[in-house]
């Protein structure tokens, strides 16, 4: 995929780069409504397209379908494109491109969002491709929200609610050595191998204690009572409370 891309049997790998101001030039044309030089500017964009859908390759995705999905997206792009401004093509272009080819995934994903959420999101959406149609380049939350009367955090929500799924083994950080993927920054610390081991070890230890000595260490550590509120409700000596406490610790310490 890396190196071609095969569609209707043509390999991308082979297709015309176009400089800039060619560009420029049969954008001018197409937008005067030249097909041919409408054309042009598809089949001298095509890699374009394959750069983006190397960033979902890890999809699962068929590639021939997102590479034509990524067409329609460059289509959009030259047709909506304003010439009139100084912006370079691809600066508008890829943002057309990662957006068409994200809905096709969310439209295909097997997770499923509340109907209200996804209207929310196609309409912040909409307004985003509307302003960057007017202004070749991207609007921010609060732009958005200015544009729809809607708060920042609904449209947050809703464009999160969207948003792909990654694996947890999406490396995120390589340094020439072990990746360091979303599950290691999202790995739940407490209850690990390590910890079901040390519950599973105290529960042997204190079942070794006596009734009198799990009764002071539960209302001690676990209701939180003083010493002398555990000596008044058992009935014996602050002295003798101590040392029972003392005593079952160390046999717990030396358990583990």
């Amino acid at each position: 995929m890396q190196n071609k891309v095969e569609i209707c049997g043509v390999n991308t790998a082979r297709l015309k780069v176009l400089k800039n101001d060619e560009i420029q030039a049969l954008l001018l044309r197409s937008k005067q409504g030249d097909k041919q030089a409408r054309e042009q500017l598809i089949a001298g964009n095509l890699r374009l397209v394959l750069s983006v859908i190397q960033k979902f390759s890890n999809r699962g995705e068929n590639v021939d379908d997102l590479f034509q999905v990524g067409c329609i997206g460059l289509i959009k792009a030259i047709d909506n494109f304003n010439t009139d401004l100084d912006v370079r093509f691809s600066t508008y272009g890829v943002p057309m491109i990662v957006g068409e080819i994200r809905r096709y995934l969310r439209d295909n994903s097997a997770l499923r969002v509340s109907r209200s959420m996804r209207d929310t999101a196609y309409k912040v959406l909409q307004a985003k491709e509307a302003y960057m149609a007017k202004h070749q380049r991207e609007p921010t939350i609060e732009q958005i929200a200015e544009m729809l009367e809607l708060k920042r955090e609904d449209i947050v929500f809703a464009l999160d609610a969207i948003t792909d799924p990654i694996s947890l083994y999406e490396p995120v950080y390589s340094d020439s050595g072990d990746a360091l993927c979303v599950m290691d920054q999202v790995k739940d610390s407490k209850n690990t191998d390590e910890r079901w081991l040390e519950q599973i070890a105290l529960k042997d230890a204190m079942s070794r204690l006596t009734d009198r000595e799990r009764l002071i260490l539960n209302l001690r550590f676990y209701q939180g009572k003083t010493q002398m509120e555990v000596s008044g409700e058992i009935g014996i000596s602050q002295a003798q409370v101590s040392r029972l406490e003392k005593n079952a610790l160390s046999q717990i310490r030396k358990s583990m």
